[in-house]
């Protein structure tokens, strides 16, 4: 196989693309492989006389002096997974900053107590005050007590109903981890979005020994019943990120991703999926599904990507142009399907790599150059 890779051509078990040996296995049982078929039933349908207002307003809540570019990240990938509006909250002393950097999102300034330092129930206040579908909380945030406090507030459901569903990433997830007992009281809808040491942070903050999920980073079966354990657990939904990401429900569903990408392997990727959640969120997909087709356009753009440029060069910035890609390929794929059901016929799904089962998609670029293989 080694040899055939070297004279150019894909080998049919090559790990890490969708169709190849390693989608084939679930590593649980009960668990689902996402595959384009079933992303595709998850891309939400664009009417054709809607406007920017029908597509969701999200809000994200990233970014600090010291990390910016998070903010820019998300709100880049959550205007090409698809949002009509994204509006990024920030100090009211870095607004001036980002106002000159972002070009297609808004800006809202949030009251601090120090520079830098949000006051959290005001922040709370000019939050809940503005108009949003869903938001996005934690990438590139200043670590702190009031940052802390915010994600507390924000994650529970006041007396005023407040109910926006939240992605939770990157600093947001360290304060819960410092927070104990979080998930008991009643809370709106979330996705967690962990790499495998915040997962194991948060874990130990529920009380988990620290070695009793075993090895989260190679164990695809570990990992699927740690992340299922932890959705039940918390009553959210959890992402459990790395190759072969998991994707697991409160209600003990589970899905996997067949990605397995060093190329993704570089800062910022993480916020880029934050963005297409959030976005997908705000285009008022349920929590569940719009983690499973995030991860899935995610993952399909960081493989357009590794076709052109190999397993290591690959910038976060590079990968939000192709998210717009990949959701376009998968909508193309759910528009034939429905043609096909209106004239009495569907499109096969694919089988197992080398049954020669295929869909018209298979051969489609993704976008400059890269293909599914």
């Amino acid at each position: 196989m080694a040899e055939r890779g070297r004279l150019g051509f894909t080998p049919a078990d090559r790990p890490g693309r969708p169709g190849g040996a390693s989608a084939t296995t679930p590593p649980v049982e009960g668990a689902e492989l996402l595959d384009d078929q079933l992303a595709s039933g998850l891309v939400p349908e664009r009417d054709k006389r809607a406007h920017k207002g029908s597509f969701g307003k999200l809000l994200v809540l990233a970014g600090s002096l010291d990390y910016a570019v998070a903010a820019l990240l998300v709100c880049r990938a959550a205007g090409r997974a698809g949002a009509g509006l994204v509006t990024l909250a920030v100090p009211e002393s870095l607004q001036p900053l980002f106002a000159a950097k972002v070009v297609e999102a808004t800006t809202m300034a949030l009251p601090e107590d120090d520079v830098e330092e949000i006051d959290a129930e005001p922040a709370l206040a000019r939050i809940l005050d503005h108009d949003h579908d869903a938001i996005v909380v934690g990438p590139g945030l200043r670590p702190g007590l009031s940052t802390a406090e915010l994600v507390r507030l924000l994650l529970a459901t006041g007396e005023d109903g407040a109910s926006a569903p939240l992605v939770l990433d990157a600093e947001a997830l360290r304060s819960l981890a410092t927070e104990e007992g979080w998930w008991q009281a009643e809370r709106r809808p979330a996705v967690l979005t962990p790499h495998a040491g915040e997962f194991a942070r948060l874990r130990a903050g529920s009380g988990r020994e620290p070695d009793a999920d075993g090895d989260l980073a190679t164990d695809d079966a570990a990992r699927a019943i740690a992340a299922r354990d932890a959705a039940t657990t918390w009553g959210q939904v959890v992402v459990l990120k790395g190759a072969r990401t998991v994707i697991a429900a409160p209600d003990g569903r589970l899905a996997v991703a067949p990605f397995e990408n060093p190329a993704l392997s570089s800062g910022g990727t993480g916020d880029v999926l934050s963005g297409t959640i959030g976005s997908l969120l705000a285009q008022r997909l349920p929590p569940y599904d719009a983690a499973r087709l995030g991860v899935y356009l995610h993952g399909l753009a960081g493989d357009a990507v590794r076709e052109r440029l190999g397993d290591s060069g690959l910038l976060a910035s590079d990968l939000p142009d192709q998210i717009a890609m990949a959701r376009k390929r998968l909508a193309a794929i759910a528009e034939r399907r429905a043609a096909g059901g209106r004239l009495g016929f569907g499109l096969r799904a694919p089988g197992p790599a080398g049954d020669g089962a295929t869909t018209p998609a298979d051969a489609e670029p993704i976008g400059d150059g890269g293909r599914r293989t």
